[in-house]
């Protein structure tokens, strides 16, 4: 019973220095929140939580913080994240489903989650390694040019024109299209590449075609790739600007840290990452909320916010898991 209790008071002095961004006093906290108890049982929790360090005074007579292992704690034991609101569902969708490719849903994606939660977000491409050929089209525009197209399974989509050696009939050009879709649908980017180079070594298609193919996928370089939005949020950092924004400033510029600080792409769950807990010792008064996104069950890549450590962790947790199964399932329509 007095863990839960304490647990109650902790969660009430998280939540209410993340409205105020001031420390908290039992009295407010009585006032503010049904806790059931008096004042005096309060000041005692607040006490042992101060005793165990989960919470402190940064002044003497002032209120109390949490710290880090408070909101380690506090994030741990949540029992139920908020739901989003009718409009932010609306946003979402609204937002995501005007876009017309991968390169759209990324830039679409990392603004809206910025919007939503009011903190710097970060969405990484779906990676080289994890994409697979979905499909392959060729489309004869003249005797001599045919339209490749290829669609990964990534949600990405290459255009390239051939210009054959001699004219091709429709189905000339069909036999050509089952031929590199049976050696390559269904196959990463590295093995499609392969196969295909056999397939044009052994004679059964135009080598024009198979150049093109194997040159859209060299070109698909998007491993390392992140977006970045909201960067103008930072300034709710108030005074602190050489201590926590500058180097946040300068790790948002350095692409391979942003993925060090998302951390590597997982499905299903939200990871949250508190201050200290994270590799850069600098960042140290951040909290970075992230989760992976992918076709179906797979997880091609990472996004998700950094922030000050003084975050609605609830409600940003809720939108990044929304926003990536949003983000999934337009993949996954692809």
């Amino acid at each position: 019973m007095q863990d839960d209790r304490r647990l109650a008071v902790l969660r009430a002095i998280v939540e209410d220095y993340v409205a105020t961004q001031e420390p908290v006093g039992s009295k407010a906290l009585v006032e503010r929140h049904s806790l059931g108890v008096s004042p005096a049982t309060v000041r005692n929790d607040m006490a042992v939580l101060e005793e165990e360090g989960f919470i402190t005074q940064p002044h003497t007579s002032a209120g109390r913080v949490p710290t880090d292992k408070g909101y380690r704690l506090f994030v741990d034991r949540l029992t139920a994240i908020k739901p989003m609101s009718a409009a932010e569902k609306r946003a979402i969708a609204t937002i995501l489903d005007g876009a017309v490719d991968l390169d759209d849903v990324v830039h679409r994606s990392v603004r809206l989650l910025s919007q939503l939660t009011h903190q710097v977000a970060v969405v990484q491409y779906p990676t080289l390694s994890g994409s697979t050929v979905r499909h392959i089209e060729l489309v004869l525009l003249a005797p001599t040019r045919v339209l490749l197209v290829l669609i990964l399974s990534t949600g990405r989509v290459e255009q390239r024109l051939v210009e054959l050696d001699s004219p091709a009939t429709d189905d000339e050009l069909a036999a050509i299209r089952a031929a590199v879709s049976r050696a390559a649908v269904g196959e990463s980017i590295a093995d499609a590449a392969q196969t295909l180079r056999a397939l044009d070594a052994a004679g059964d298609t135009t080598p024009k075609v198979v150049d093109a193919l194997v040159e859209a996928m060299s070109d698909y370089r998007s491993d390392g790739r992140v977006v970045v939005a909201g960067t103008a949020n930072l300034a709710r950092f108030g005074d602190s600007f050489e201590a926590d924004v500058r180097p946040l400033l300068e790790a948002l510029e350095e692409h391979v840290v942003l993925l060090k600080l998302l951390g590597e792409a997982h499905s299903g769950g939200v990871l949250v990452r508190i201050c200290h807990e994270g590799p850069y010792e600098e960042l140290s008064s951040t909290s970075v909320v992230s989760t992976g996104y992918g076709p179906g069950d797979e997880a091609l890549a990472s996004l998700g916010i950094v922030g000050p450590t003084r975050m609605d962790y609830p409600g940003t947790m809720v939108a990044v898991r929304a926003v990536a199964r949003y983000v999934s399932r337009i993949l996954d329509e692809a």
